[in-house]
């Protein structure tokens, strides 16, 4: 009760929905990635939140940026982040975009096709890539595994086209999937960027970075592996299939911000509906928690009694598809009640839209 104390006292006399993030776990949360992975660069995935203020507060502890779009540069950029700190891992970028992030002085891409080598090698020449490879989302709760990546032979002749290109081969990536509560996913893709790193040095490719990406599990309803299991696969993982000088890059997003934020809503209306109870809230699908579509379940609390029952928990548009959770267990909750949406810090406010009228949440900071 105390955190929700302190979020109704940043919140005032504000309305909801609104997002609350906590500075302090965010730090936490990236100082025990230094430590877990001394050694690594460590880039914050922009799109899991954007929010100036936790660029602002990252870039003050020292924390790199990975970005897909223009938008994404051009942020960064106003927040006078230094492009030596900014990568781009999106293996399908616009070549405006491409372009721009060049001629500012990034000069490290990720690509995973012979169309990226074109493009790269013609508007950002002579520049640092690294090969997307397809690996295995198991246990992750987002899988990204169809959309991008290459398999190991493919890579490799990828490494080869690109330095024929006038690019400079450089390393590997993959991405075990968003939320990925299996740490033998990262040692499975590990050892298969090993199989590519040996390719490509038959074909008189030398390279020196692995991009491990993120994926790193937060704590909502489901028990995850903690950082400290995951990290210790990785790093002997890492030092079985690797040489010792080998440049280690992280690119975690929601295990940055994840834990850090609790959306505050207002129940709006409540129903019965063929025998099952409704609760209506000010933040659904579309402005603010896109994730429960693709199965993310949030911890949820209010102030209310201990004895909960099952209700239909739905957002407030007029579109049937906005609806949170068919199962949240809740207690009796009036109009005007609130409820504390916990682990709320990732892709609710980056994914939001406000359709049908409804508000974006406002972003608070403590």
């Amino acid at each position: 009760m105390k955190m929700q104390e302190a979020i109704e006292n940043v919140l005032g006399a504000e309305g909801t929905p609104a997002l609350v993030i906590g500075k302090r776990l965010i730090k936490e949360k990236y100082q025990e990635f230094c430590h877990q992975f001394a050694g690594a660069k460590i880039y914050y995935a922009l799109k899991a939140n954007p929010h100036p203020g936790i660029v602002e507060l990252l870039h003050e502890l020292g924390c790199g940026f990975e970005i897909s779009s223009q938008g994404e540069l051009e942020l960064l950029l106003r927040l006078g982040i230094s492009p030596q700190k900014i990568i781009s891992s999106n293996p399908v970028k616009d070549q405006v975009f491409i372009n721009s992030a060049y001629s500012k002085g990034i000069n490290l891409f990720a690509f995973d096709s012979e169309s990226e080598i074109e493009k790269l090698s013609r508007f950002a020449p002579g520049s640092k890539v690294y090969v997307r490879l397809s690996v295995s989302n198991e246990g992750s709760e987002w899988p990204l595994s169809k959309k991008f990546g290459v398999e190991t032979e493919e890579a490799a002749e990828l490494l080869v086209q690109a330095k024929e290109k006038g690019l400079q081969p450089y390393g590997i990536a993959f991405h075990v999937g968003s939320q990925c509560a299996k740490a033998t996913t990262w040692a499975s893709a590990i050892e298969k960027s090993k199989a590519v790193w040996e390719l490509a040095r038959s074909k008189g490719i030398e390279l020196h970075l692995l991009n491990i990406g993120g994926g790193f599990p937060i704590k909502y309803i489901k028990p995850v592996p903690s950082l400290a299991e995951i990290a210790q696969v990785i790093r002997d993982s890492v030092t079985k299939a690797f040489p010792e000088n080998i440049e280690l890059v992280l690119a975690p997003g929601r295990a940055l911000v994840g834990e850090a934020g609790t959306l505050v809503a207002t129940v709006i209306a409540k129903a019965v509906r063929d025998g099952e109870k409704w609760l209506y809230l000010d933040v659904g699908v579309f402005n603010g928690l896109m994730e429960t579509v693709g199965g993310i379940k949030y911890p949820m609390l209010t102030k209310k009694g201990s004895k909960t029952s099952k209700w239909v928990l739905a957002g407030p548009s007029c579109d049937s598809f906005d609806v949170i959770s068919i199962e949240a267990e809740l207690p009796e909750l009036e109009v005007g009640d609130k409820v504390y949406i916990k682990s709320a810090g990732a892709y609710t406010t980056a994914y939001a839209s406000q359709f049908d009228g409804f508000l974006i949440p406002k972003v608070h900071f403590i």
